[in-house]
């Protein structure tokens, strides 16, 4: 059961245009979004920064790999499982988003992302010079904004989902040593 309050989407709250505009983009109303909500300011905040970040440059695909780098990084099951299924919607094939998860990719341009993604997160944002220098051979400077962006959001979403124990709607995303 998750540790914070969730807001019943159908019911009258502060929150309630902002969960029915989640509600008509996806169809539904994830318990993420709904622990969220208890904070609207928040809520509303998260909405606008992902539709930023996603809406830039590198392209959807590419943040749903950073977001499985991410949170298999973080251990976040449930942005795990959320992503998963996103990733597959976004076009990713199954193989493409269990290298994600481990920071792989075949195209060019999401390995350099993915390489940055894991580097600030094991780094906790304190990338070394020589390490932007290896991102900048492939990506531009705002597409290296775009990854530190990306990965910002999803640590927001991890450590949210991980403290609150949020309870996981999607289908959960084999542990990686099963997955193959």
């Amino acid at each position: 059961m998750t540790r914070l309050a969730t807001i019943d989407p159908t019911a009258p709250s502060p929150a309630k245009a902002l969960l029915d505009a989640v509600q008509r983009k996806l169809g539904v109303v994830p318990n993420m979004m709904r622990v969220m909500a208890t904070n609207p300011g928040i809520l509303a905040a998260y909405l606008a920064f992902s539709d930023a970040v996603t809406a830039a440059g590198l392209g959807l695909k590419v943040h749903e790999q950073i977001a499985l780098a991410v949170a298999e990084a973080n251990g976040c099951d449930y942005c795990l499982a959320a992503h998963t299924v996103l990733g597959k919607l976004a076009g990713l094939p199954q193989p493409a988003m269990l290298s994600a998860r481990k920071g792989e990719a075949d195209d060019t341009r999401a390995a350099a992302a993915l390489v940055l993604a894991r580097r600030l997160i094991a780094d906790r944002g304190g990338v070394a010079p020589e390490h932007v220098a290896e991102a900048r051979a492939t990506l531009t400077d705002g597409e290296i904004v775009e990854v530190v962006a990306s990965v910002a959001l999803n640590v927001f979403t991890n450590y949210l989902n991980i403290s609150a124990d949020t309870d996981i709607d999607f289908p959960r995303a084999a542990p990686l040593r099963n997955a193959a």
